[in-house]
C-alpha cells in the first residue's frame, strides 16, 4: 500500500486514481495516460504489486458512448416520451425537470437554492402534499461530475417519486408525512464540462489564484475533518480539497440550504462506483454515536437492494469499508444531526468504473431505488 501511494505521489505520470488506495481488500483502480503507460508497469512489476487491465482503450468506451447519446438524443414533449435509458446532458437534465413540474404541479416544484462557480442554476426538486418546514429527506447525486450513473439514475428516482405517490402505499405514507428533496446536478459546470470536454472531469470548475490548476473536490470541501487525511492540498490533485471549508459554491448552497430548512431527517448522496453503503464517518475512526443503527439500516437497505438482480454491496462506515477521506459530505450533515445520513457508492465494481453501459443505467437505478425506499421508511417511522 505504501509503495502505491508512492506511485499516487508521482506526478508527472498524470495518473488519475478512480479508487484511491484504502482497504487492503479493495483494488486500487488507475487510469494510465499512453505515455505514462511503460514507466507505471515498471513501476509495479519492480515493487512486486500485483495488476490487471480492465480497460485497454478507454477512448473507445467514451466515443461509444457518445455516439450511443446522438442516436438516442431527442427533445420529449411530455415524462412518458423521455428515455430513461440513456444518459443526457444537462440541458437535457433541466428540461427533464420543467417536464416534471409541469405535469405534477401539486406535487413537485422546482427551487433554485444558489448558482455554480460559472454562474449555472443550482436546482433542487422539492416532492411535496403540503405544509411548512414539514419533516425532510435530501438526496443528491452528480457531486463528482464523471460520475454519470448517478445523475442518470436521479431523473430515474424523480419519475419514480411521481409514479409511485397515489400507488404505492409505502411512498405515499412518506409523502404524506415528510417532503424529499432531490438535486440532480449537484455539480453542474463539472457535468456540462464532461460533456463538452474532460468526460473524465470530476471536480468543480473554479480558478483559484496563483493556480494553473482548476477545481476542487466537492466531496472533500465540507467542514468536517476538513483539511485531514484523505484529502489533498495540491490544487492539482483530484482529491483536492480547496483553499477552506465551503469556498465552493456548490457545497456553501447545500449547506445553506440545510442550516436554514432545520428539519432534514436524512440526508443521501449518491455517488460510483464500487457498490458499497456507507455511513459516516470519513475523516476519523472514532464510530459515530448512532454507529449501530446505522450499521442495521444499511444493511436492510443492501439487502432489499441486492433483492432485485442480486447485486452484491458492502457496507459500513466510510473509513473502515473504502479509505479515509476527510471533508465528506455525509460526516458534516451528520455532525449537524442529521443522523440517517449515507452515501451510496453505485454499480459497478470496476469492469467499466464511470463508463457504465447505458443499458445499466434502468437496473441500477431500479435497484437503488429499493435501497433509498428502505432509507425513507425507517426514517418516517423513527422519528428523532
Amino acid at each position: 500500500m505504501e509503495k502505491v501511494k508512492e506511485l499516487e505521489e508521482l506526478q508527472d505520470l498524470q495518473l488519475d486514481f478512480w479508487r484511491q488506495p484504502g482497504v487492503p481488500e479493495i483494488p486500487i483502480d488507475v487510469r494510465v495516460p499512453f505515455p505514462s503507460l511503460q514507466a507505471v508497469k515498471v513501476f509495479l512489476e519492480y515493487n512486486n504489486i500485483r495488476y490487471s487491465i480492465l480497460i485497454h482503450d478507454l477512448q473507445t468506451l467514451v466515443d461509444e458512448e457518445q455516439t450511443e447519446m446522438i442516436r438516442q438524443r431527442s427533445t420529449p414533449k411530455s415524462l412518458e416520451a423521455f428515455n430513461y435509458a440513456t444518459y443526457h446532458t444537462l440541458n437535457e437534465i433541466y428540461h427533464f425537470m420543467d417536464l416534471l413540474v409541469t405535469e405534477n404541479p401539486n406535487l413537485v416544484s422546482k427551487i433554485q437554492i444558489g448558482n455554480s462557480y460559472e454562474d449555472r442554476p443550482l436546482y433542487v426538486l422539492k416532492f411535496s402534499t403540503g405544509g411548512t418546514n414539514r419533516p425532510a429527506i435530501w438526496i443528491d447525486t452528480g457531486i463528482h461530475s464523471r460520475e454519470w450513473i448517478t445523475q442518470a439514475s436521479g431523473v430515474r428516482f424523480a419519475k419514480k417519486i411521481i409514479d409511485s405517490y397515489g400507488t404505492d402505499p409505502s411512498l405515499t405514507s412518506i409523502l404524506d408525512n415528510m417532503d424529499i428533496f432531490l438535486e440532480i446536478v449537484t455539480n453542474p459546470d463539472g457535468f456540462a464540462y464532461t460533456h463538452t470536454s474532460n468526460r473524465m472531469w470530476r471536480k468543480t470548475r473554479s480558478i483559484k489564484a496563483g493556480s494553473l490548476c482548476v477545481g476542487v473536490d466537492p466531496n472533500r470541501n465540507w467542514d468536517a475533518g476538513f483539511g485531514g487525511a484523505g484529502s489533498s492540498s495540491n490544487p492539482c490533485s483530484e482529491t483536492y480539497r480547496g483553499p477552506y471549508a465551503h469556498s465552493e459554491s456548490e457545497v456553501k448552497a447545500i449547506v445553506d440550504f440545510v442550516k436554514t430548512h432545520g428539519n432534514i431527517k436524512a440526508f443521501i448522496s449518491i455517488h460510483s462506483y464500487s457498490q458499497l453503503l456507507l455511513y459516516p464517518y470519513g475523516y476519523t475512526r472514532t464510530p459515530a454515536a448512532d454507529h449501530q443503527e446505522l450499521d442495521e439500516i444499511a444493511e436492510a437497505a443492501v439487502a432489499a437492494l441486492s433483492s432485485l438482480y442480486g447485486t452484491s454491496y458492502r457496507y459500513g462506515s466510510i473509513i473502515t469499508t473504502i479509505y479515509q477521506a476527510s471533508g465528506g459530505t455525509v460526516d458534516w450533515t451528520y455532525n449537524q444531526g442529521i443522523k440517517y445520513s449515507f452515501t451510496f457508492e453505485l454499480r459497478d465494481s470496476g469492469h467499466y468504473g464511470f463508463l457504465l453501459p447505458a443499458k445499466q443505467i434502468i437496473p441500477t437505478a431500479d435497484e437503488t431505488w429499493l435501497a433509498l425506499m428502505t432509507i425513507m421508511e425507517y426514517t418516517k417511522d423513527h422519528p428523532y
